[in-house]
């Protein structure tokens, strides 16, 4: 079949996501599997080039994954007409204004989350790509892990009956950096750097609880910096100036109109003693389900056993064992990459497409909401939002 070319500018790649997920395990995963297949059959190569501020490790970078186009010069690189797609996973502070400067190029663009660090810039870059005819997105790969892939299909067969509450428990310990090496780089924990729990999280639960649970309808949440002193990458000492924890109460509205209530309770502070570094229990009035990362167990109504309460006496159920695995039914590839890959046949064949700028508009919106909850120590609704 038919291959066809597709430039794709690729910014900040040699930070941890935009090398390991959307570089190695994306573009260059698809790049080695022979392409994107479209409907008809052809096939789309991505041929990116690679830009960033330290043209050192850039080559490196792009020699290492045989890719032959690197470079420093973001301006040429947008003035080229044969790259027709525009990516970023630079900084958060920089990113409304270089996907404008993309959009004004006539580029596609996609982009890490969040879109910016407040609404008003969210809605502007969304307005500016929805106006510009240009096709454009943001990431929402927690929507393709295989536990949120098992829920959704028990969701959708109906299997929780009336959905009551969601649990949402995320987070580990990062090393502060002066007994071990930090494993999170150290700008995640100054605000000025855009770092921070509730703006690095609350945009990826935006979309989860939208597409899974229900329309977030009001939120009440409490930051917290539990950390105040850190080591960065150098082994300095620094005052941490962004929360480091948050714990929220979200009120949905079902797909079905019924309230859901959720907790998110999310922390860098914290020793995991739960299957995985995230799980979602969900509970509902015909069956509950808790997913990970990658596995989902469920107990329906006719299983549920009958735990007696009695602090006198000590418990002999096992309780875990009580739950039934969702088998893996096919194949589950990376959330990254297949959520690339449908913006790739989004770009050129004009595919289903519903990730967009608008999208990722309402995780700042919810970022938003957070802050201003944890500041006024209040419920704050959040509203529908226009675009």
């Amino acid at each position: 079949m038919p291959t066809q070319r597709l430039g794709i500018i690729m910014h900040g790649v040699t930070g941890r996501m935009g090398m390991n997920q959307h570089l190695i395990r994306s573009i260059v995963a698809i790049r080695n599997q022979g392409g994107v297949t479209l409907s008809n059959g052809d096939k789309v190569m991505p041929d990116p080039i690679l830009i960033g501020r330290n043209a050192e490790k850039i080559e490196a970078l792009a020699k290492a994954h045989n890719i032959a186009r690197w470079g420093t010069d973001l301006d040429a690189a947008l003035a080229n007409p044969e790259d027709t797609v525009f990516f970023d996973a630079g900084t958060t502070q920089m990113r409304p204004k270089l996907l404008a400067k993309a959009l004004r190029a006539r580029k596609h663009v996609y982009c890490e989350k969040p879109i910016a660090t407040t609404l008003g810039e969210a809605v502007e870059i969304a307005k500016m790509a929805e106006k510009s005819g240009m096709k454009h997105g943001a990431v929402q790969d927690k929507l393709f892990l295989p536990g949120l892939r098992k829920l959704d299909m028990l969701r959708r067969a109906g299997f929780f009956g009336r959905m009551l509450s969601l649990r949402l428990e995320f987070g580990y310990w990062v090393f502060e950096g002066d007994l071990q090496p930090i494993q999170r780089p150290s700008w995640n924990y100054r605000s000025e750097d855009g770092g921070g729990m509730i703006l690095d999280m609350m945009c990826h639960w935006r979309y989860v609880l939208d597409n899974l649970f229900g329309e977030v309808k009001s939120i009440s949440c409490l930051g917290a910096t539990h950390i105040p002193q850190r080591w960065d990458e150098d082994g300095k000492s620094y005052q941490a100036t962004a929360d480091d924890a948050a714990y929220a109460i979200a009120e949905l509205v079902g797909h079905n109109g019924e309230p859901v209530i959720a907790q998110l309770n999310m922390s860098w502070a914290t020793r995991v003693n739960r299957e995985d570094l995230v799980t979602f229990h969900v509970d509902g009035t015909h069956g509950s389900a808790v997913a990970t990362l990658t596995e989902c167990k469920a107990q329906s109504r006719v299983n549920t056993p009958r735990p007696v309460w009695n602090p006198d006496v000590k418990n002999t159920m096992n309780f875990s064992e009580q739950w039934q695995e969702v088998p893996d039914t096919q194949i589950y590839d990376n959330g990254f990459k297949i959520q690339w890959e449908a913006f790739i046949r989004h770009v050129v064949e004009d595919a289903p497409w519903k990730w967009t700028l608008p999208e990722g508009a309402k995780g700042v919106q919810l970022v938003e909401a957070a802050l201003q909850s944890w500041k006024e120590r209040r419920f704050v609704d959040v509203p529908p939002l226009k675009v």
